[in-house]
Protein backbone atom coordinates (compact mmCIF):
# COMPACT_ATOMS: atom_id res chain seq x y z
CA UNK A 1 0.00 0.00 0.00
CA UNK A 2 1.06 3.51 -1.19
CA UNK A 3 -0.40 6.41 1.41
CA UNK A 4 -0.45 9.75 -0.70
CA UNK A 5 -1.42 13.95 0.02
CA UNK A 6 -3.42 13.99 -3.67
CA UNK A 7 -4.26 17.77 -2.55
CA UNK A 8 -3.23 20.15 0.50
CA UNK A 9 -4.10 23.35 1.15
CA UNK A 10 -3.14 25.50 4.02
CA UNK A 11 -5.58 27.48 6.83
CA UNK A 12 -4.64 29.66 8.34
CA UNK A 13 -7.00 28.73 11.77
CA UNK A 14 -6.82 24.78 11.44
CA UNK A 15 -4.90 21.90 10.22
CA UNK A 16 -3.72 21.67 6.65
CA UNK A 17 -7.26 20.35 4.42
CA UNK A 18 -5.70 17.47 2.87
CA UNK A 19 -6.87 14.55 0.41
CA UNK A 20 -5.60 11.79 0.96
CA UNK A 21 -4.97 8.43 -1.29
CA UNK A 22 -4.10 4.62 -1.19
CA UNK A 23 -2.68 2.78 -3.74
CA UNK A 24 -2.71 -0.60 -4.14
CA UNK A 25 -1.37 -3.58 -6.80
CA UNK A 26 0.57 -2.31 -9.73
CA UNK A 27 1.25 1.02 -11.43
CA UNK A 28 -1.09 0.79 -13.71
CA UNK A 29 -4.17 3.65 -13.41
CA UNK A 30 -6.97 0.73 -13.37
CA UNK A 31 -9.66 1.43 -10.78
CA UNK A 32 -10.03 4.35 -8.88
CA UNK A 33 -12.51 4.93 -6.07
CA UNK A 34 -13.64 7.88 -4.72
CA UNK A 35 -16.13 8.20 -1.15
CA UNK A 36 -17.08 11.25 0.42
CA UNK A 37 -16.99 14.64 -1.24
CA UNK A 38 -19.97 15.92 1.17
CA UNK A 39 -19.71 16.34 5.02
CA UNK A 40 -22.72 14.16 5.67
CA UNK A 41 -21.71 11.16 3.37
CA UNK A 42 -20.58 8.71 6.60
CA UNK A 43 -21.32 5.59 5.21
CA UNK A 44 -19.48 6.31 2.16
CA UNK A 45 -16.52 7.33 4.37
CA UNK A 46 -17.06 4.13 5.98
CA UNK A 47 -17.17 2.03 2.89
CA UNK A 48 -14.07 3.25 1.50
CA UNK A 49 -11.78 2.77 4.55
CA UNK A 50 -13.27 -0.64 4.60
CA UNK A 51 -12.20 -1.20 1.15
CA UNK A 52 -8.82 0.15 2.27
CA UNK A 53 -8.32 -2.89 4.63
CA UNK A 54 -9.64 -5.40 2.34
CA UNK A 55 -7.37 -4.38 -0.52
CA UNK A 56 -4.20 -3.85 1.58
CA UNK A 57 -5.06 -7.75 2.65
CA UNK A 58 -5.47 -8.75 -1.21
CA UNK A 59 -1.94 -6.94 -1.62
CA UNK A 60 -0.09 -8.71 0.66
CA UNK A 61 -1.36 -11.83 0.04
CA UNK A 62 -0.63 -11.20 -3.81
CA UNK A 63 -4.17 -11.02 -5.64
CA UNK A 64 -3.70 -8.49 -7.88
CA UNK A 65 -3.12 -9.32 -11.38
CA UNK A 66 0.21 -7.80 -12.87
CA UNK A 67 0.42 -4.49 -13.57
CA UNK A 68 -3.27 -3.53 -12.69
CA UNK A 69 -3.55 -0.79 -10.12
CA UNK A 70 -6.56 0.55 -7.80
CA UNK A 71 -6.69 3.93 -6.05
CA UNK A 72 -9.07 4.38 -3.34
CA UNK A 73 -9.97 8.29 -1.95
CA UNK A 74 -11.91 7.67 1.21
CA UNK A 75 -12.40 11.33 1.87
CA UNK A 76 -12.33 14.44 -0.52
CA UNK A 77 -13.95 16.95 2.02
CA UNK A 78 -12.47 16.28 5.36
CA UNK A 79 -13.53 20.00 6.51
CA UNK A 80 -16.88 19.69 5.90
CA UNK A 81 -17.22 16.19 7.90
CA UNK A 82 -15.45 17.82 10.71
CA UNK A 83 -18.16 20.72 11.45
CA UNK A 84 -21.18 18.04 10.13
CA UNK A 85 -22.07 20.03 7.47
CA UNK A 86 -22.89 18.45 4.06
CA UNK A 87 -21.56 21.36 1.82
CA UNK A 88 -18.58 23.61 2.11
CA UNK A 89 -19.50 25.82 5.66
CA UNK A 90 -18.43 29.23 4.23
CA UNK A 91 -20.72 29.54 0.99
CA UNK A 92 -22.80 26.02 1.06
CA UNK A 93 -20.90 25.06 -2.72
CA UNK A 94 -20.82 21.64 -3.14
CA UNK A 95 -17.57 19.99 -4.37
CA UNK A 96 -19.41 17.30 -6.67
CA UNK A 97 -20.69 20.20 -8.32
CA UNK A 98 -17.52 22.20 -9.71
CA UNK A 99 -15.93 19.56 -11.64
CA UNK A 100 -13.42 19.56 -13.83
CA UNK A 101 -12.86 22.60 -11.28
CA UNK A 102 -10.53 25.89 -11.95
CA UNK A 103 -7.54 26.27 -9.85
CA UNK A 104 -7.47 29.72 -9.67
CA UNK A 105 -11.51 29.99 -8.44
CA UNK A 106 -13.47 29.78 -5.66
CA UNK A 107 -12.32 27.33 -2.85
CA UNK A 108 -14.36 24.22 -3.97
CA UNK A 109 -13.30 24.41 -7.54
CA UNK A 110 -9.68 24.97 -6.35
CA UNK A 111 -10.27 21.87 -4.44
CA UNK A 112 -11.83 20.08 -7.36
CA UNK A 113 -9.33 21.16 -9.90
CA UNK A 114 -6.46 19.65 -7.66
CA UNK A 115 -8.41 15.93 -7.23
CA UNK A 116 -9.49 15.93 -11.24
CA UNK A 117 -5.72 16.45 -12.28
CA UNK A 118 -4.75 12.93 -10.67
CA UNK A 119 -8.13 11.13 -11.21
CA UNK A 120 -7.98 11.52 -14.79
CA UNK A 121 -6.74 8.57 -17.00
CA UNK A 122 -8.06 5.81 -14.90
CA UNK A 123 -9.99 2.84 -16.99
CA UNK A 124 -12.85 2.71 -14.16
CA UNK A 125 -14.01 5.09 -11.71
CA UNK A 126 -16.72 3.95 -8.97
CA UNK A 127 -17.86 7.02 -6.50
CA UNK A 128 -19.94 6.26 -3.82
CA UNK A 129 -22.21 9.09 -3.68
CA UNK A 130 -25.48 9.76 -1.98
CA UNK A 131 -29.02 9.72 -2.97
CA UNK A 132 -30.32 13.45 -3.48
CA UNK A 133 -33.55 12.55 -1.49
CA UNK A 134 -32.67 11.75 2.37
CA UNK A 135 -33.98 8.46 3.52
CA UNK A 136 -33.48 4.74 2.63
CA UNK A 137 -33.62 3.19 -0.55
CA UNK A 138 -32.46 -0.24 -2.91
CA UNK A 139 -28.41 -0.05 -3.67
CA UNK A 140 -28.05 0.52 -7.04
CA UNK A 141 -25.66 1.74 -9.91
CA UNK A 142 -26.80 4.62 -11.22
CA UNK A 143 -25.61 6.36 -15.02
CA UNK A 144 -26.32 9.08 -17.14
CA UNK A 145 -27.36 8.72 -20.28
CA UNK A 146 -24.57 9.64 -22.49
CA UNK A 147 -22.85 8.64 -25.35
CA UNK A 148 -20.20 7.14 -22.78
CA UNK A 149 -22.28 4.86 -21.11
CA UNK A 150 -21.79 1.14 -20.70
CA UNK A 151 -24.67 -0.22 -19.17
CA UNK A 152 -23.19 -3.92 -19.50
CA UNK A 153 -20.28 -3.14 -17.32
CA UNK A 154 -22.53 -1.49 -14.47
CA UNK A 155 -24.76 -4.80 -14.26
CA UNK A 156 -21.31 -6.76 -13.22
CA UNK A 157 -21.49 -4.75 -9.97
CA UNK A 158 -24.49 -7.40 -9.20
CA UNK A 159 -26.46 -4.70 -7.70
CA UNK A 160 -29.97 -4.79 -7.62
CA UNK A 161 -31.05 -2.10 -9.92
CA UNK A 162 -28.86 -0.05 -12.68
CA UNK A 163 -30.67 3.12 -13.11
CA UNK A 164 -30.21 5.61 -16.02
CA UNK A 165 -31.00 9.37 -15.22
CA UNK A 166 -31.33 12.05 -18.13
CA UNK A 167 -28.71 14.49 -17.44
CA UNK A 168 -29.64 17.88 -16.64
CA UNK A 169 -27.27 21.13 -17.11
CA UNK A 170 -25.74 21.02 -13.33
CA UNK A 171 -24.91 17.30 -14.17
CA UNK A 172 -22.32 18.59 -16.67
CA UNK A 173 -20.04 19.67 -13.77
CA UNK A 174 -20.30 16.15 -11.31
CA UNK A 175 -17.29 14.14 -10.88
CA UNK A 176 -19.19 11.23 -12.67
CA UNK A 177 -19.68 13.39 -15.79
CA UNK A 178 -16.49 14.85 -16.35
CA UNK A 179 -14.58 11.20 -15.69
CA UNK A 180 -16.58 10.11 -18.84
CA UNK A 181 -15.82 12.92 -21.07
CA UNK A 182 -12.26 12.01 -19.81
CA UNK A 183 -12.37 8.32 -21.28
CA UNK A 184 -13.04 6.99 -18.02
CA UNK A 185 -16.02 4.14 -17.62
CA UNK A 186 -17.73 5.74 -14.39
CA UNK A 187 -20.35 4.72 -11.93
CA UNK A 188 -21.71 5.83 -9.18
CA UNK A 189 -22.86 2.94 -6.35
CA UNK A 190 -25.46 3.33 -3.88
CA UNK A 191 -25.88 1.49 -0.84
CA UNK A 192 -29.22 3.09 1.08
CA UNK A 193 -27.41 5.19 3.66
CA UNK A 194 -25.81 8.40 3.74
CA UNK A 195 -25.05 10.34 7.71
CA UNK A 196 -25.22 6.78 9.37
CA UNK A 197 -23.82 3.56 8.92
CA UNK A 198 -26.52 0.62 7.51
CA UNK A 199 -23.89 -2.51 7.85
CA UNK A 200 -25.51 -4.26 5.53
CA UNK A 201 -25.60 -1.86 2.91
CA UNK A 202 -22.07 -1.47 3.57
CA UNK A 203 -21.38 -4.68 2.89
CA UNK A 204 -23.47 -5.00 -0.17
CA UNK A 205 -21.51 -2.05 -1.36
CA UNK A 206 -18.00 -3.50 -0.66
CA UNK A 207 -18.85 -6.77 -2.46
CA UNK A 208 -19.82 -5.37 -5.20
CA UNK A 209 -16.69 -3.38 -5.88
CA UNK A 210 -15.08 -6.68 -5.11
CA UNK A 211 -17.53 -8.44 -7.85
CA UNK A 212 -16.59 -6.44 -10.44
CA UNK A 213 -12.52 -6.13 -9.70
CA UNK A 214 -12.78 -9.94 -10.22
CA UNK A 215 -14.97 -9.96 -13.27
CA UNK A 216 -12.77 -7.35 -14.83
CA UNK A 217 -9.41 -9.55 -13.96
CA UNK A 218 -8.18 -6.72 -11.39
CA UNK A 219 -7.95 -9.42 -9.00
CA UNK A 220 -7.80 -12.90 -8.50
CA UNK A 221 -10.76 -13.37 -5.95
CA UNK A 222 -14.38 -15.08 -5.80
CA UNK A 223 -17.41 -13.09 -5.07
CA UNK A 224 -20.98 -14.73 -4.26
CA UNK A 225 -22.92 -13.64 -7.40
CA UNK A 226 -25.01 -10.94 -6.50
CA UNK A 227 -27.98 -9.68 -8.64
CA UNK A 228 -29.10 -9.93 -12.02
CA UNK A 229 -29.90 -6.07 -12.27
CA UNK A 230 -32.72 -4.81 -13.81
CA UNK A 231 -31.52 -1.98 -15.79
CA UNK A 232 -34.68 0.84 -15.41
CA UNK A 233 -34.94 4.55 -15.98
CA UNK A 234 -35.56 7.28 -13.40
CA UNK A 235 -38.34 8.52 -15.15
CA UNK A 236 -39.87 5.66 -15.21
CA UNK A 237 -40.10 4.93 -10.96
CA UNK A 238 -43.69 6.23 -9.50
CA UNK A 239 -43.65 9.02 -7.15
CA UNK A 240 -45.86 8.64 -4.12
CA UNK A 241 -46.14 12.32 -1.95
CA UNK A 242 -47.60 13.68 0.66
CA UNK A 243 -51.33 14.52 1.09
CA UNK A 244 -50.90 16.30 4.10
CA UNK A 245 -48.25 17.47 6.61
CA UNK A 246 -47.50 16.09 10.06
CA UNK A 247 -45.60 13.40 12.18
CA UNK A 248 -45.02 10.73 9.41
CA UNK A 249 -45.45 6.82 10.06
CA UNK A 250 -43.60 4.93 7.06
CA UNK A 251 -45.33 1.25 7.24
CA UNK A 252 -43.04 -0.20 4.46
CA UNK A 253 -39.35 0.13 4.19
CA UNK A 254 -37.03 -0.17 0.78
CA UNK A 255 -37.05 -3.20 -1.62
CA UNK A 256 -40.55 -4.04 0.24
CA UNK A 257 -43.16 -5.50 -2.24
CA UNK A 258 -46.74 -3.67 -2.65
CA UNK A 259 -49.88 -3.93 -3.95
CA UNK A 260 -52.35 -1.70 -5.45
CA UNK A 261 -53.97 -0.50 -2.46
CA UNK A 262 -51.77 -0.58 0.39
CA UNK A 263 -50.77 1.76 3.21
CA UNK A 264 -47.41 2.84 2.79
CA UNK A 265 -47.51 5.85 5.64
CA UNK A 266 -49.60 7.21 8.23
CA UNK A 267 -49.53 11.11 8.89
CA UNK A 268 -50.61 12.54 12.45
CA UNK A 269 -51.78 15.74 13.04
CA UNK A 270 -48.74 16.63 15.34
CA UNK A 271 -50.61 18.30 18.08
CA UNK A 272 -53.42 15.89 18.51
CA UNK A 273 -52.14 12.14 17.20
CA UNK A 274 -55.50 12.58 15.08
CA UNK A 275 -54.62 10.87 11.95
CA UNK A 276 -54.91 12.96 9.19
CA UNK A 277 -53.58 11.12 5.78
CA UNK A 278 -53.25 7.55 4.87
CA UNK A 279 -50.46 7.21 1.91
CA UNK A 280 -52.07 4.42 -0.18
CA UNK A 281 -49.80 2.52 -3.28
CA UNK A 282 -51.02 3.74 -6.39
CA UNK A 283 -49.73 0.91 -7.97
CA UNK A 284 -48.13 -2.45 -7.27
CA UNK A 285 -44.12 -3.08 -7.01
CA UNK A 286 -41.10 -2.70 -5.18
CA UNK A 287 -40.42 0.32 -2.71
CA UNK A 288 -36.89 1.42 -4.12
CA UNK A 289 -37.03 4.71 -2.18
CA UNK A 290 -38.88 5.35 1.28
CA UNK A 291 -38.86 8.85 3.59
CA UNK A 292 -37.71 8.17 6.87
CA UNK A 293 -37.53 11.71 8.82
CA UNK A 294 -40.32 11.70 11.16
CA UNK A 295 -41.51 15.09 9.68
CA UNK A 296 -43.42 15.66 6.93
CA UNK A 297 -44.59 18.61 4.29
CA UNK A 298 -47.25 18.91 2.06
CA UNK A 299 -46.73 17.40 -1.12
CA UNK A 300 -43.31 16.36 -0.41
CA UNK A 301 -41.64 12.95 -1.94
CA UNK A 302 -42.61 10.06 0.55
CA UNK A 303 -41.71 6.65 -1.75
CA UNK A 304 -40.29 5.92 -5.40
CA UNK A 305 -41.74 3.05 -6.68
CA UNK A 306 -40.47 0.62 -9.44
CA UNK A 307 -43.42 -0.28 -11.12
CA UNK A 308 -42.94 -2.48 -14.23
CA UNK A 309 -41.33 -4.96 -12.45
CA UNK A 310 -44.99 -5.85 -11.04
CA UNK A 311 -47.41 -8.46 -12.82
Amino acid sequence: MRRETLFQMESAYREPFKVEAFHFGGKGKTLCIVGNLRGNEIQQLYICSQLVKKLEFFEREGLFKRGRGVTVIPCGNPYSVNVGKRFWAMDNSDINRMFPGYDKGETTQRIAAGLFKHLQGYMYGVQFSSFYLPGDFVAHVRMMRTPYEEIGLAQLFGLPFVVLRKPVPYDTTTLNFNWQVWDTRAFSLYTRATDRIDLKGASMGIAAVLRFMARMNIIKFSVYGGYESTVLLEDELLTVRAAAAGIYLPQVKSFDLVEKGDVLARILDPLTGELVSEVVAESGGIVFFAKQDPLVMEHEPLFKIVVQLYK
